[in-house]
Order: C-alpha cells, then structure tokens, then sequence
C-alpha cells in the first residue's frame, strides 16, 4: 500500500484566519499568503462567496505549509491558552455544529513525527521512540481502514478508541460514559473515544497530541520514525489495539476488565518482567492484598530519575511513589468526595468493598456502603474518578479502615496502591528501563503485545 494520510482536526471556531506560506491552490485557483473563512448560515464565506467546503492543497506537496491563527491547546485542562500553529500538507475547512471545522489533511508519517515529540520527551531512548512510533502508527491506522483520500468525507469505521493513559491529560474531558449494564445496586461503564466521524482524529489531548511542525522535531524523533517506517502490530491479520499506560505495576491488565467485554489474545496476563515470569492470580483477593502490599521485581520498578525524565514531562515528575503508592482520606473527605465526583449521596461510607478484580489486581468492581446507599460501581476508570479530586493513580488498591466508632463507621480510610493508569498494553516506564537496559525496540513491543507481529505496510 502507498503511505496513507490522515484528516486531523484542528479548530472549531466561527471564524477561521491562517495563513498560506507558499502557493497553495483552491480548485482551480492559486492562492497565498493571510486569508479569512467565516461561518455563514450554514455555509463558508471566504473571498466574498460561500461555499460547503474548502480545500487548500499545496502546489508543491515537500514544501507547502500553512499556519493557523490562535489554535486552542489543552482543551478544558487548567494550561488551556491559544497559539499560532504552523501545519505541513492540505488545509480543509467544513460546516460542522454551527462552527468551521480546520482540517490537516497530512501524511502519515509526518503526522507522527510531530505527536511523538509532542508526547515523549527528548531524553528518551532509540529504542524507546521506535516502539512508540510503531504503538502510535498502529493505533491511527487500525482506525484508519479502509484509509482516507484527500478531500473526501470518510463515516469513521468504528469508536475512535483511545490508546493512552495520560493520567493528567486525556481523561480530563467529560463526556457521557457508555453503560455496560446497570442493575439497581450495580452501575459498570467505560470511558471510550466517541467517534469524530467527519475526520480521523483530533489534534488535542482526547485523541494524540499533535502540534504539526509548530514546534522543532528533535533529530532523535526523525530518526525513529524513519527507522520503523510503515511499520505496525499485527495480531491475526488486523492491526492491534496497541494501548498503553504510565506504569503497570508490575503485571499487565486485560482489555475486557477496562473496556468493553472483548478479550485480545495480543493483550493478555503476563508479569513486567523477563527474570521473574512466575505470576499469582490477582483475581484473587488475598493474592492481590500480598501483591499490591510488596514491592515484587519488575522493569516499571524503578526510580531512577534519568528513566523517568524520559516518560514524564517536569509536572509529573514530582511524583516517584507510583509504583507502590499511598492515599489517606478522613471520614469527611470521603464522604463529601465521593458525592461532589459521582453525584450519589451514600451518607457516610461505612466500607469500600473488592467485589472484582483483573489480572494486574485493578478492581473493576468495587462496592461503596454508605449509611444512605450502598451501590457497586466500575470499570477501573470510574473507581479512580469517584475516589479522587483528578482520578486515583490506578484501581489497583486495598483498603485499610481506622478510627472505627461505636457504630463501626471509619474515622480514615487508607489507600494502598500500585501503578499509575489501567495497565493494558505498553508499560511507558517498563519500557524505558527496557530501552536502557539494552532491549530493541522489536523485543520491548513483543514483551508488552504478546505474540503480536511486527508488518511493514509501506
């Protein structure tokens, strides 16, 4: 196949201004330098005539670019400001909410060389951006297919699922979650990508992170997208659903105790780690309290600051109690948390029950008891963002009750957890200590994809 190009949306504003920095065309017509696209009544007003879509294609393909004028980044989190961005590639404007929708229309390739400097920082190792060029490919193509042409309207093929665990990123967006099942004490949902059905992804954190070329790719980045160029993982024919997460802690979770309930052979059980293979069913609750209350060998095991800059950007970094972690609350803080984050008032918790768990010991099922309520509640990511201000580093916990009144209320309750984000597919930190310690890229995927295959598509 020719290296595909992908449609990323940019901007979602009234009124559209940019820039076209070389000769670009417009159907038949040259055009260059500032323009103005304005929202009409349903239509695009641009040069004085309205239109139901532009599409700026430059006239030479290697060197064209444009820029766009006061693009929102960080959507909804607290460093949300507005910049100008430059772009490589075709610029396509639609109708779209009562608003014009910007679009890159860009390659491939292009296209992840700017998200992987955007997402790993530039100490990280070869190795390390190789297998995270190969993740990122395989996540956009395998929503790709079949791939997009320039310029034509493509229906999205499925949910744009979401690859990354950014633990102060993606998570952030509120949006409905979709139910599995609710019974009258039991309510399980997840948290998807919904579908952006008139372009492939978005440029903000919700999908990846891309910036275009508004910033310099470092010659580290260039290289390991070169070098693994077209490649993807593959898994019984199809591209995989190559998710990933900060920290693991230090056994991998299985994609149907997150998600929806479909297993992937590719995603499976496994423990972070080549010298100790041996793994206890953390299914099972006292195995899981032994796991979660030890600190057991693993790659993701470290606390090496030279690795964890390569993953962490300087925010994150404050932080190096992930791999075994701690959160206290009072009676009061929990009680007047869980009803602000989940909208149920439960009276005064009484106990925080394990009801199930996955293969990393991540519950998926965890019964809140309240003196007003009592109510089962999951997947993983609606346990973390009912116990948290921003959501718990993960769902791997057990609970510790203290301070118990003459009625057996609590007066504290103690978190005591492992790993950061839902712990399915690459381990961002196992992989850096993979990459330092010597492992190729190939052998780091192959460790975190079971089975999966290494294709070149182009």
């Amino acid at each position: 196949m020719k290296e595909p190009k992908v449609q990323v949306g940019i901007l979602f504003e009234p009124q559209i201004e940019f820039v076209l920095l070389s000769p670009y065309r417009m159907g038949e017509t040259e055009v260059s330098g500032r323009q103005v696209a304005t929202y009409d009544e349903g239509r695009i007003l641009w040069n004085g005539r309205l239109y139901d879509e532009l599409l700026f294609e430059p006239q030479h393909e290697q060197t064209g670019a444009f820029e766009l004028l006061d693009v929102t980044i960080g959507i909804n989190f607290h460093w949300e400001r507005k910049e100008d961005q430059r772009f490589p590639g075709a610029l396509r404007i639609i109708v779209e909410n009562g608003k014009l929708t910007g679009i890159n229309v860009v390659h491939v390739e292009d296209y992840l060389t700017s998200v992987i400097s955007s997402e790993m920082s530039a100490t990280a190792s070869l190795e390390l951006l190789k297998a995270h060029a190969v993740i990122s490919r395989s996540w956009l193509l395998a929503g790709l297919s079949p791939a997009p042409t320039s310029g034509v309207e493509r229906g999205a093929a499925g949910p744009c699922h979401g690859t990354a665990d950014k633990s102060n990123h993606n998570e952030a967006i509120t949006r409905p979650p979709l139910p599995t099942e609710e019974k009258p004490e039991e309510r399980l949902c997840w948290y998807e990508r919904d579908a952006h059905t008139r372009f492939d992804v978005c440029a903000d954190d919700h999908c990846q992170r891309y910036q275009g070329i508004t910033r310099a790719s470092t010659d580290i980045v260039k290289q390991a997208i070169a070098a693994t160029r077209g490649q993807v993982l593959t898994f019984d024919g199809k591209i995989c659903d190559a998710r990933f997460s900060k920290c693991c802690g230090g056994a991998f979770e299985e994609f149907q105790y997150c998600w929806e309930d479909t297993r992937y052979p590719y995603l499976a059980k496994q423990r972070d780690s080549k010298t100790h293979t041996a793994l206890p069913d953390l299914t099972q609750e006292a195995e899981a309290d032994h796991w979660i209350r030890t600190s057991p060998e693993a790659f993701c095991n470290t606390t090496d600051k030279k690795i964890l800059s390569q993953v962490l950007n300087n925010y994150d970094q404050e932080t190096t109690d992930f791999y075994r972690w701690k959160v206290e609350y009072t009676q009061e803080e929990l009680s007047a948390l869980i009803l602000k984050r989940s909208g149920i008032d439960y009276g005064q918790i009484i106990d925080l029950i394990p009801m199930a768990r996955g293969t990393s010991g991540r519950l998926w099922k965890l019964k809140i008891v309240g003196t007003k309520r009592t109510l089962t509640i999951g997947k993983e990511l609606e346990i973390r963002r009912t116990l948290s201000t921003s959501h718990l580093y993960s769902s791997a916990f057990v609970v510790d009750k203290e301070d118990l009144s003459a009625e057996g209320i609590p007066g504290r309750f103690i978190l005591t957890g492992a790993g950061w984000g839902h712990g399915v597919g690459l381990c961002q930190i196992g992989a850096a200590v993979m990459g330092e310690q010597g492992y190729k890229y190939d052998e780091i995927l192959l460790h975190y994809y079971i089975n999966a295959s290494i294709d070149t598509l182009y």
